[in-house]
């Protein structure tokens, strides 16, 4: 069996799509569980009495351990195959999703909320995962589809928890208890996907990794090993490059995250529910932006190749860059949301405009390619938290930093550029795509999501 040349949404039947699905939900669900606390950090700051540097050390512990996990779990992909990779995962991020419940002190809140951003990595197995399942003609939407969709995670758990709360609360349990008992629900949410994963996906088209290289078959990604694949990865400035542009677009997006529901109740004096729900509203972009970003890179692809894609990276990097700034300068909470909704649209799909280039960089090393940009979000949102730290909490000044930071940074993507023989070669395999799905019997409409 090979690489799917189309996405139909509403099958099951084919290993590429159950793969499809399962990823972005389990991605979405450790997202979910990634900032379930952030909306609630309200009312722990007033429990554990936190400092705002006390905070902005919460936050960068958050994202931090992320980026030793994320340069990891991309090699084991390679090695082990993303199904036990990602099995794995969720098993044992839920450990510290729910201890964190038994936190007592700031020191322990902080164990437990830098445990909880491995889970962050989930990111690089969705990618890496679609990456094997898909061919070039519809790669790019179907990684920013499934990142897309999984990132929602984060604008429901904005939205979500707060109301968690609020039910624990009718039972007549304390705050204190409240937010702990909450925790519940993300941690078992987890272990369910998990199950799932295991049991209902296979690592590539063809099958599972150990099976077939007990065959003797050759895998397209990691033959050579997780260490070599990552070795390789890294020795390309083409990585490094991207590296940075998903420092500036996805490290803004989950710093945004962790600070927004507080931003909100903090400057506007908003109650904790209608905070979420403004928080809320940025990470929901997630749902159609990230996906448009990768739809919208696959079509200039097929007009301008990859030099198309790099393009139209550089521009939503400009936008979100200028719109960051426009919502640093927001003096009304109306202002403020929509600000925050039109840099969040550009940051969303210069997400996807990224990973839709990912799968050209070195498909002999996927996995450490994929797996040190993901890293690359998380140096961002780190640097982030620091910039917010150095500015003593100052949201506006850090905003403005910021913003001038990523239109920079944009430089990074039009820095990107292939060899003639790369473009020829992925050229040859974006028309042998476009060839097998033409052969193949058509989509329904309804069914299709796809560049065209």
């Amino acid at each position: 069996m090979s690489k799917a040349t189309s996405i139909n949404l509403f099958s099951l039947k084919t290993p590429q799509m159950r793969a499809f699905h399962l990823t972005w939900l389990a991605f979405f669900v450790c997202f979910f569980a990634w900032f379930a606390v952030a909306p609630l950090m309200p009312v722990i700051k007033t429990e554990f009495g936190l400092s705002k540097d006390q905070i902005a050390n919460i936050n960068i512990a958050a994202v931090a351990v992320t980026i030793l996990i994320r340069l990891l779990v991309g090699p084991l992909c390679d090695k082990y195959g993303p199904r036990k990779t990602y099995t794995a995962l969720l098993v044992l991020g839920a450990i510290p999703v729910l201890g964190i419940a038994l936190a007592q002190s700031y020191a322990g809140f902080l164990f437990f909320r830098l445990a909880i951003g491995a889970i962050g990595a989930s990111f690089v197995i969705t990618q890496y995962h679609t990456s094997v399942m898909f061919a070039p003609n519809v790669v790019g939407t179907a990684n920013a589809a499934a990142a897309g969709w999984g990132n929602a995670g984060g604008g429901v758990t904005q939205t979500l928890m707060p109301l968690v709360l609020a039910a624990v609360l009718t039972f007549g349990v304390e705050q204190t208890l409240g937010w702990r008992l909450s925790m519940i629900v993300p941690g078992v949410l987890m272990l369910i996907v998990a199950v799932l994963y295991w049991k209902y996906t296979q690592d590539c088209p063809e099958g599972n990794y150990k099976e077939l290289r007990e065959k003797g078959v050759e895998i397209e990604s990691g033959k050579k090993g997780g260490l070599a694949v990552f070795l390789a990865a890294s020795a390309n400035y083409r990585v490094w490059m991207l590296f940075v542009t998903y420092g500036a677009c996805f490290g803004i997006e989950i710093f945004i995250h962790n600070i927004a529901a507080s931003y909100y109740v903090d400057k506007f004096q908003l109650d904790l529910k209608s905070a979420g729900l403004a928080a809320g509203s940025f990470g929901l972009l997630a749902l159609f932006a990230r996906a448009l970003g990768g739809i919208l890179s696959d079509r200039i692809a097929r007009l301008k190749g990859l030099d198309g894609r790099t393009l139209l990276l550089f521009a939503l990097m400009i936008g979100e860059g200028l719109g960051l700034l426009w919502f640093s300068s927001a003096d009304s909470v109306a202002l403020a949301v929509v600000a925050m909704l039109a840099f969040g649209l550009c940051t969303h799909m210069a997400c996807g405009a990224t990973y839709a280039l990912v799968p050209f960089i070195d498909r002999k090393s996927l996995g450490g390619v994929a797996g040190i940009i993901g890293a690359g979000g998380n140096v961002g949102a780190v640097a982030a938290g620091f910039v917010m730290k150095g500015a003593h909490g100052d949201i506006v000044q850090t905003f403005t930093i910021l913003g001038s930071a990523v239109v920079l940074s944009s430089l990074c993507a039009i820095a990107v550029r292939f060899s003639q023989e790369h473009k020829t070669r992925e050229e040859a395999l974006y028309q042998q795509a476009v060839a097998e799905r033409a052969s193949a019997m058509p989509a329904t409409p309804a069914a299709a999501m796809e560049p065209g």
